[in-house]
Protein backbone atom coordinates (compact mmCIF):
# COMPACT_ATOMS: atom_id res chain seq x y z
CA UNK A 1 0.00 0.00 0.00
CA UNK A 2 1.15 3.19 -0.84
CA UNK A 3 0.82 6.51 1.24
CA UNK A 4 -1.58 9.29 -0.20
CA UNK A 5 -0.09 12.94 -0.94
CA UNK A 6 -1.03 13.89 2.79
CA UNK A 7 0.47 10.93 4.26
CA UNK A 8 3.64 11.62 2.41
CA UNK A 9 3.76 14.95 3.73
CA UNK A 10 2.21 13.76 7.19
CA UNK A 11 5.71 10.90 6.91
CA UNK A 12 8.06 13.39 6.19
CA UNK A 13 7.43 16.19 8.70
CA UNK A 14 7.50 13.42 11.14
CA UNK A 15 11.20 12.71 10.61
CA UNK A 16 13.74 13.82 12.50
CA UNK A 17 15.44 17.12 12.29
CA UNK A 18 18.61 16.71 10.09
CA UNK A 19 17.32 13.60 8.38
CA UNK A 20 17.74 13.42 4.45
CA UNK A 21 14.74 10.97 2.73
CA UNK A 22 15.95 9.76 -1.01
CA UNK A 23 12.54 8.35 -1.87
CA UNK A 24 13.91 5.27 -3.95
CA UNK A 25 12.24 4.96 -7.05
CA UNK A 26 13.69 2.28 -8.65
CA UNK A 27 10.67 -0.04 -11.16
CA UNK A 28 8.57 2.76 -10.21
CA UNK A 29 6.86 4.50 -13.67
CA UNK A 30 6.96 8.63 -13.90
CA UNK A 31 3.46 8.89 -13.37
CA UNK A 32 4.41 7.96 -9.47
CA UNK A 33 7.23 9.68 -9.16
CA UNK A 34 5.38 13.03 -10.31
CA UNK A 35 2.90 12.42 -7.41
CA UNK A 36 5.43 12.32 -5.09
CA UNK A 37 7.07 15.04 -6.27
CA UNK A 38 3.60 17.30 -6.65
CA UNK A 39 3.60 16.26 -3.04
CA UNK A 40 6.36 18.32 -2.23
CA UNK A 41 9.43 15.87 -2.39
CA UNK A 42 12.20 16.41 -4.39
CA UNK A 43 15.19 14.15 -3.56
CA UNK A 44 14.71 10.29 -5.71
CA UNK A 45 17.35 7.67 -6.05
CA UNK A 46 17.84 4.92 -8.35
CA UNK A 47 19.64 1.86 -8.58
CA UNK A 48 20.19 1.13 -12.47
CA UNK A 49 21.63 4.02 -14.93
CA UNK A 50 19.76 3.48 -17.67
CA UNK A 51 16.69 3.77 -15.46
CA UNK A 52 18.11 6.77 -14.05
CA UNK A 53 18.88 8.40 -17.19
CA UNK A 54 15.91 7.85 -18.65
CA UNK A 55 13.72 9.68 -15.49
CA UNK A 56 15.90 12.40 -15.82
CA UNK A 57 15.01 13.52 -19.34
CA UNK A 58 11.22 12.71 -18.24
CA UNK A 59 11.10 14.05 -15.19
CA UNK A 60 11.21 17.69 -13.77
CA UNK A 61 15.00 19.53 -13.56
CA UNK A 62 15.31 20.47 -10.08
CA UNK A 63 14.98 16.83 -8.73
CA UNK A 64 18.04 15.61 -6.86
CA UNK A 65 18.66 12.46 -7.89
CA UNK A 66 20.90 9.98 -6.25
CA UNK A 67 22.64 7.11 -7.66
CA UNK A 68 22.26 4.41 -4.46
CA UNK A 69 22.76 0.93 -6.86
CA UNK A 70 26.22 -0.33 -7.86
CA UNK A 71 27.54 1.25 -10.18
CA UNK A 72 29.49 0.15 -13.08
CA UNK A 73 32.31 2.36 -14.81
CA UNK A 74 31.43 2.12 -18.16
CA UNK A 75 28.16 3.56 -17.16
CA UNK A 76 29.44 6.63 -14.44
CA UNK A 77 29.48 8.86 -18.37
CA UNK A 78 25.54 8.42 -18.68
CA UNK A 79 24.96 10.32 -14.96
CA UNK A 80 27.55 12.48 -14.66
CA UNK A 81 26.03 15.81 -16.10
CA UNK A 82 23.46 15.67 -13.68
CA UNK A 83 23.83 13.38 -10.75
CA UNK A 84 23.27 15.08 -7.45
CA UNK A 85 25.17 12.51 -5.01
CA UNK A 86 26.54 8.99 -5.81
CA UNK A 87 26.08 6.52 -2.31
CA UNK A 88 27.69 3.65 -3.94
CA UNK A 89 31.47 4.31 -4.69
CA UNK A 90 33.12 0.64 -3.63
CA UNK A 91 36.60 0.64 -5.10
CA UNK A 92 39.63 3.59 -6.15
CA UNK A 93 38.45 2.43 -9.71
CA UNK A 94 35.27 3.89 -9.84
CA UNK A 95 36.22 6.71 -7.75
CA UNK A 96 39.25 7.72 -10.86
CA UNK A 97 36.26 7.31 -13.23
CA UNK A 98 33.80 9.36 -11.08
CA UNK A 99 36.74 12.21 -10.68
CA UNK A 100 37.13 12.12 -14.81
CA UNK A 101 33.87 11.82 -16.38
CA UNK A 102 32.85 14.93 -13.39
CA UNK A 103 35.79 16.61 -15.24
CA UNK A 104 34.51 16.38 -18.52
CA UNK A 105 31.20 18.16 -17.52
CA UNK A 106 32.88 20.72 -15.18
CA UNK A 107 30.73 19.58 -11.96
CA UNK A 108 31.94 18.33 -8.14
CA UNK A 109 29.72 15.44 -7.58
CA UNK A 110 28.93 14.33 -4.03
CA UNK A 111 30.09 10.76 -3.55
CA UNK A 112 29.35 8.53 -0.57
CA UNK A 113 31.92 5.64 -0.27
CA UNK A 114 29.80 2.40 0.54
CA UNK A 115 31.05 0.21 3.15
CA UNK A 116 30.71 -3.23 3.23
CA UNK A 117 28.39 -4.35 6.75
CA UNK A 118 26.68 -7.26 6.23
CA UNK A 119 27.18 -10.63 6.99
CA UNK A 120 25.93 -11.77 3.27
CA UNK A 121 28.22 -12.43 0.01
CA UNK A 122 25.61 -10.70 -2.29
CA UNK A 123 26.30 -6.98 -0.88
CA UNK A 124 29.09 -4.68 -2.63
CA UNK A 125 31.44 -2.32 -0.59
CA UNK A 126 35.06 -1.32 0.52
CA UNK A 127 36.03 -3.55 3.88
CA UNK A 128 37.16 -1.13 6.10
CA UNK A 129 41.16 -1.05 5.93
CA UNK A 130 40.24 -0.11 2.46
CA UNK A 131 38.30 3.04 2.98
CA UNK A 132 41.21 3.93 5.41
CA UNK A 133 43.99 3.27 2.32
CA UNK A 134 41.61 5.32 0.26
CA UNK A 135 41.86 8.08 2.95
CA UNK A 136 45.33 7.83 3.35
CA UNK A 137 46.14 7.76 0.11
CA UNK A 138 47.97 11.07 -1.63
CA UNK A 139 45.97 10.44 -4.94
CA UNK A 140 43.06 10.65 -3.25
CA UNK A 141 43.59 14.44 -2.04
CA UNK A 142 44.60 15.43 -5.32
CA UNK A 143 41.08 14.66 -6.69
CA UNK A 144 39.51 18.55 -7.51
CA UNK A 145 36.09 16.80 -8.75
CA UNK A 146 34.50 14.70 -6.56
CA UNK A 147 33.54 16.02 -2.64
CA UNK A 148 33.36 12.70 -0.21
CA UNK A 149 30.42 13.29 2.18
CA UNK A 150 30.14 10.52 3.77
CA UNK A 151 29.81 6.49 4.26
CA UNK A 152 26.88 4.26 3.11
CA UNK A 153 26.42 0.48 4.20
CA UNK A 154 23.73 -1.61 3.57
CA UNK A 155 22.48 -4.04 6.54
CA UNK A 156 22.08 -7.81 6.64
CA UNK A 157 18.50 -8.84 5.16
CA UNK A 158 17.10 -10.65 8.15
CA UNK A 159 15.10 -10.34 10.74
CA UNK A 160 17.19 -10.24 13.56
CA UNK A 161 17.06 -6.51 15.09
CA UNK A 162 20.08 -6.60 17.33
CA UNK A 163 22.38 -7.91 14.08
CA UNK A 164 20.95 -5.23 11.89
CA UNK A 165 21.14 -2.33 15.03
CA UNK A 166 25.30 -3.93 15.78
CA UNK A 167 25.86 -3.36 12.20
CA UNK A 168 24.57 0.22 11.86
CA UNK A 169 26.36 1.08 15.38
CA UNK A 170 29.28 -0.60 13.82
CA UNK A 171 29.48 1.56 11.00
CA UNK A 172 27.91 5.05 12.80
CA UNK A 173 31.17 5.10 14.91
CA UNK A 174 33.33 3.92 12.00
CA UNK A 175 31.89 7.03 10.36
CA UNK A 176 32.63 8.55 13.58
CA UNK A 177 36.73 7.88 13.67
CA UNK A 178 37.02 9.06 10.04
CA UNK A 179 35.87 12.31 10.82
CA UNK A 180 37.93 12.75 13.47
CA UNK A 181 41.27 11.49 11.96
CA UNK A 182 40.59 12.92 8.66
CA UNK A 183 38.05 15.54 8.21
CA UNK A 184 38.18 17.09 11.76
CA UNK A 185 37.42 21.16 10.56
CA UNK A 186 35.80 19.66 7.59
CA UNK A 187 31.55 20.01 7.85
CA UNK A 188 31.31 18.83 4.23
CA UNK A 189 32.11 15.08 5.40
CA UNK A 190 28.25 14.45 7.58
CA UNK A 191 26.35 12.32 5.76
CA UNK A 192 25.88 9.09 6.69
CA UNK A 193 23.22 6.65 4.31
CA UNK A 194 21.77 4.14 6.06
CA UNK A 195 18.82 2.47 6.76
CA UNK A 196 16.09 1.01 4.21
CA UNK A 197 12.13 0.94 4.53
CA UNK A 198 12.39 -2.46 6.71
CA UNK A 199 14.98 -1.12 9.41
CA UNK A 200 15.31 2.83 9.01
CA UNK A 201 14.11 3.71 12.46
CA UNK A 202 17.32 1.51 13.58
CA UNK A 203 19.07 3.50 11.39
CA UNK A 204 18.25 6.84 12.73
CA UNK A 205 18.48 5.70 16.31
CA UNK A 206 21.93 4.75 15.20
CA UNK A 207 23.09 7.85 13.50
CA UNK A 208 21.86 8.16 9.97
CA UNK A 209 21.70 11.21 8.64
CA UNK A 210 20.40 10.17 4.84
CA UNK A 211 17.61 6.76 4.70
CA UNK A 212 16.54 5.47 1.58
CA UNK A 213 12.76 4.48 1.25
CA UNK A 214 11.23 2.78 -1.40
CA UNK A 215 7.94 0.80 -0.48
CA UNK A 216 6.92 2.98 2.63
CA UNK A 217 6.85 5.70 -0.18
CA UNK A 218 5.61 3.79 -3.59
CA UNK A 219 4.21 0.42 -2.29
CA UNK A 220 5.40 -2.69 -3.13
CA UNK A 221 7.25 -2.89 -6.40
CA UNK A 222 6.24 -5.37 -9.39
CA UNK A 223 9.22 -6.89 -10.76
CA UNK A 224 8.52 -8.36 -14.38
Amino acid sequence: MELSDYDIREFISSLPKGITLVAVSKTKPVEEILRVYHAGHKIFGENRVQELSSKYEQLPKDIQWHQIGHLQSNKVKYIAPFVSMIHSIDSFKILRIVEQEAKKSDRVIDILLQVYIAEEESKFGLDRDEVLEILNSKEFYELQNIRLRGLMGIATYTENREQVRKEFRQLHEFFLKCKSEYFAGNSSFSELSMGMSGDYQIAIEEGATIIRLGSIIFGERNYL
